[in-house]
């Protein structure tokens, strides 16, 4: 099976990504589930585990495979200056659209209006690209400079676990604060 997907991945390299945010982000949502909800297997929301599984597999990966290649396009050497290049352009074009898309559609997905899915937008873009902007910079350096480019999604995968525990924790304290003002 193992060889069967790998070379599938091979193949189709978009698959890689594709696997490896599927399997991270619900992972990321277990472990904020646990950590910060205090819940256990008995009570996890395995509903929204799959929410965060289809949002990275059919988003994250393929979305980051498509920027990891148009920056190599873009900036094909491997120097600080083209590395920095990748970094400032990611920071600013692709950073502020992948929060928007997450924050706007897991809120669709958990069954939310597009109004209330415009205002989550509205209400935690800025809060989340600053802790973005303090993380992501120096892990994207170092993925631009040392990492090959076929491996470059699943280098950014491991560190999205922590990220996408970070975003799970910020869905967590709106839903947790609409029940404070709805009286649960």
């Amino acid at each position: 099976m193992f060889h069967q997907i790998r070379t599938l991945s091979n193949k189709w390299k978009i698959i890689r990504g594709m696997i490896s945010y599927g399997i991270i982000w619900p992972c990321a949502s277990l472990i904020e589930q646990t950590l910060v909800e205090k819940k256990t297997f008995k009570n996890y929301d395995w509903m929204k585990c799959l929410r965060f599984s289809l949002f990275g597999a059919f988003f994250m990966g393929p979305s980051l495979y498509v920027w990891f290649r148009l920056a190599e396009i873009m900036w094909p050497k491997r120097s600080l200056k083209t590395t920095l290049c990748k970094v400032c352009t990611e920071s600013t074009s692709y950073d502020p659209m992948s929060i928007t898309t997450f924050l706007f559609t897991m809120s669709l997905m958990e069954g939310k209006s597009y109004e209330e899915a415009k205002n989550e937008v509205k209400t935690k873009f800025f809060e989340t690209y600053k802790v973005g902007l303090m993380s992501w910079p120096l892990i994207q350096v170092v993925n631009f400079t040392f990492v090959p480019l076929k491996n470059q999604v699943v280098f950014v995968s491991c560190f999205s676990m922590i990220w996408t525990s970070f975003l799970a924790y910020r869905i967590h304290l709106r839903t947790q604060s609409l029940e404070k003002m709805n009286g649960k």
